[in-house]
């Protein structure tokens, strides 16, 4: 979980302020307000651009009762206070380029499996920082990066049309240009809507974010980044995860009931350690695997608790499950992938980027290989 410079009590107030301000139409006749209804939920996983595919490539997918997937290309900022946004539509890996994004969309679809396009920011020189933690020091700055944000988004957009991509995510986990501008939101909203005709969410985080966002109603979908805490305790019982559960549940459905739009849980994921359910933000390197405690029944486990406790609600559109790595990278277990990671790895340690340590990495969130796989197949085919 990043720090977060704003002060929680004033989020909470413009959360305040702005659910004013949604119109009277998002309750019912007896006053209460409308939980909205889904009949048909996502069920997705967030995929791996990696290299080149076939339609062989979601074999897997299929099999495990997938029918949605969410695509991320990456737009690159040097720095969390620095408003110049740089694509990277024709770098990194092919899955990440426009082409890789337009070509994984078509084979998908005859599969038929559905797509979400969701960009993130990724900061070049981080510094310890985050994209949640961008933050511009001047009136002009701001208007400098909504600007370049907007040319971002917009691309997407229009590779989401030509592409016949079903949804849009307009951003992921940009706490303070998020919740400090919601008018440049609405306005950036109706730009995209001139060129895309399909629906649309954001990806708002689940400290602080998702509840403070005021303009909600813009969108067809609330999306969270459900990396909720759900236990104190490291290697907790299955019923203690599904109770922890219960408060993260209850305001979800406030504000699905105060802006009448169902939500998605855009990532929802669980490492194979005895920590996932106490701390299932932490990326695997930030986890020392020399002491960690490995265990694929507790993923399983928080998978279990998540379907347990949220699939049957009302409000929830669906979940897109992070992450999943196609048979041409063969993670984690494959011996492909595993070559290209130990030759990757060898560099950095070769250049006293990482310890060595990490070469042998045993935590992951993938739930491919392992018991969460046929918890979520189970789930899914439901």
């Amino acid at each position: 979980m990043a720090k977060q410079p704003l002060s929680y009590f004033l989020i909470r107030l413009l959360s305040f302020l702005g659910v004013l301000l949604i119109v009277s139409g998002l309750t019912s006749e007896n006053g209460d307000p409308k939980t909205p209804s889904v009949d048909n939920k996502i069920r997705g996983v967030c995929w791996v651009g990696g290299d080149s595919i076939s339609t062989h490539n979601f074999d897997d997918l299929v099999a495990n009762n997938v029918q949605w997937i969410s695509q991320t290309p990456f737009g690159l900022q040097t720095h969390y206070n620095t408003p110049e946004l740089h694509f990277a539509s024709s770098g990194w890996y092919w899955g990440e380029r426009d082409i890789g994004i337009e070509h994984t969309a078509r084979l998908a679809r005859e599969r038929g499996l559905k797509s979400i396009l969701k960009p993130h920011i990724w900061l070049r020189r981080s510094g310890g920082k985050w994209r949640g933690d961008i933050e511009m020091e001047s009136a002009e700055d701001w208007d400098r990066w909504f600007e370049n944000y907007s040319k971002f988004i917009l691309h997407y957009a229009n590779i989401a049309r030509e592409s016949n991509i079903e949804m849009l995510c307009i951003g992921t986990e940009l706490l303070h240009p998020a919740v400090e501008f919601p008018d440049k939101w609405r306005t950036l909203i109706k730009e995209i809507r001139k060129v895309y005709p399909g629906k649309l969410t954001y990806a708002a985080n689940f400290y602080l974010e998702y509840e403070a966002i005021t303009w909600w109603d813009a969108v067809d979908y609330i999306g969270i980044q459900a990396y909720f805490p759900l236990a104190e305790d490291h290697a907790p019982q299955l019923e203690q995860i599904k109770l922890g559960w219960k408060p993260h549940i209850e305001e979800m459905k406030k504000v699905s009931q105060k802006f009448g739009r169902p939500v998605i849980l855009t990532e929802v994921g669980y490492r194979n350690d005895v920590k996932a359910a106490s701390e299932p933000w932490l990326w695997p390197s930030q986890i020392d695997n020399n002491t960690i405690e490995v265990s694929d029944d507790m993923q399983a486990d928080c998978y279990r608790a998540l379907f347990e406790s949220c699939w049957d609600e009302d409000w929830l559109a669906g979940v897109f499950i992070w992450k999943w790595f196609h048979s041409t990278w063969k993670y984690p277990d494959y011996s492909t992938y595993q070559a290209y990671r130990k030759k990757r790895i060898d560099s950095l340690v070769a250049v006293g980027k990482i310890s060595h340590h990490r070469a042998s990495r045993k935590v992951f969130f993938s739930p491919q290989g392992r018991e969460a796989e046929r918890v979520m197949k189970e789930y899914f085919g439901k």
